[in-house]
């Protein structure tokens, strides 16, 4: 196949890229690897910085109809008393709120939305294998493996790594990024959600622990906090053991903790903070988690990563056109996504430390730090937290604003 961009992975920020591509006339493919996008656990947070973009692009009703949850204000309960620290009703110009979408569903509509033009191409169960290079080393395309052990050759004149924190294509290229390091991991796992249940996003913080629940409608989606590389501890000490220090955080639970019979429900990500010195080399461009992985303190990584497929569309669709790239043009999306990059990650390494670090290491009750208990006395400073979060330092617009539709208000 002879096309503009190949693009390895079809997660948000891929099929983003796909999108906002075709649309602007660039010929792409898109490579995921799997059959479909049915994979748990996978983040679903979908912030005002994204739904403002879905409204632009005309997905605003799409994105309403799809299965979700909307959540305004977001709180952490402690030994001394439950914090509101972000209330996204308080934002001015933008959703005030976050939608809780199943990440398959926004994909599948991402993807059906690209499907409309004839410049974008959609090939699931295709694994990128190795990059093409010429004898120069400029990489100009992949060779991937097909279903039923078939074999694919794509020529580019930009391949676009969207392959995640384990890029194969960050690999292929000898890329390493600077690690950040976290203290901490967390377990995913379902439990039943009752009508007499809190509603919306809740953060549970005890000694030695914390969760947070996430309310999906009919179950909650819970994240266990652990010490960095504990899981093996929290195996050994049995089941027993951690539904009870699941209860101790969550005592609405009691009643159907039990519903985990083996730690096969549960699954764990393994929680990398890092960052690429540089994120292109000629005829390659790397964005999102394959760029800079995030901690999941915030929700955020999706959005920025998105966000990253934004300013790449918006900055190269006009060289990719004229058949013009050049190694400037892939630095200026670098130039223009690392300073919020580093912002949001040097934000969540101060949460690390001062917060996360700390509770995982006590074996007593935790109050609420001072700026948490400052936030909870003075609802007007919520907007910070929720700017920070939603929209994030330097928000991006589709490349071409239709105007078409505003996004509901919250209901």
């Amino acid at each position: 196949m002879n096309t503009d961009v190949c693009v390895v992975g079809g997660g948000p920020a891929g099929l983003m890229l796909g999108l906002l591509l075709a649309r602007a006339g660039v010929r792409t493919v898109v490579l995921e690897k799997h059959a479909d996008f049915l994979r748990d656990f996978r983040g679903d947070t979908v912030h005002p910085s994204t739904l403002a973009l879905l409204a632009e692009l005309g997905l605003a009703e799409r994105a309403e109809a799809l299965p979700h949850r909307k959540v305004d204000r977001v709180s952490l309960t402690f030994a001394d008393g439950t914090r509101r620290i972000g209330d996204l009703s308080r934002l001015k110009g933008w959703p005030p709120y976050i939608m809780f979408v199943p990440q398959w569903d926004f994909l599948e509509m991402l993807a059906a939305e690209a499907g409309r033009y004839d410049t974008f191409t959609l090939l699931r169960e295709a694994e990128m294998t190795t990059l093409d290079r010429d004898p120069g080393g400029t990489v100009r395309g992949v060779r991937a493996r097909t279903s039923g052990g078939g074999s694919l050759h794509v020529r580019a004149a930009l391949t676009v790594a969207c392959d995640g924190r384990s890029s194969a294509v960050r690999r292929e290229l000898g890329l390493t990024p600077v690690e950040f390091g976290a203290p901490m991991d967390v377990l995913w796992f379902r439990m039943p959600r009752h009508d007499t249940d809190p509603a919306g996003i809740q953060g549970l913080v005890g000694a030695g622990g914390a969760l947070v629940s996430i309310d999906r409608g009919s179950y909650w989606q819970i994240a266990y906090l652990i010490p960095k590389g504990a899981y093996g501890t929290v195996v050994a000490q049995g089941l027993d053991a951690f539904r009870t220090r699941v209860v101790s955080l969550f005592p609405a639970l009691a009643d159907r903790v039990g519903g985990l019979t083996s730690f096969d429900d549960v699954r764990t990500l393994t929680v990398q903070v890092d960052r690429l010195r540089r994120w292109h080399v000629p005829g390659a461009l790397l964005i999102g988690d394959a760029a800079h992985a995030m901690s999941p303190i915030g929700g955020v990584g999706i959005n920025l990563a998105i966000q990253d497929a934004v300013a790449a569309a918006r900055l190269l669709a006009p060289a990719l056109r004229e058949g013009r790239l050049t190694g400037a043009d892939l630095a200026a999306v670098q130039r223009r996504r690392m300073l919020p990059t580093r912002i949001v990650q040097n934000a969540q390494r101060v949460m690390q430390r001062a917060v996360v670090a700390p509770l995982l290491r006590t074996e007593k009750p935790v109050r609420a730090p001072l700026p948490l208990r400052v936030l909870d006395r003075f609802p007007v400073l919520q907007s910070i937290p929720a700017r920070m979060i939603g929209v994030g330092p330097r928000p991006e617009h589709a490349p071409v604003r239709t105007g078409a539709e505003r996004y509901p208000a919250r209901s």
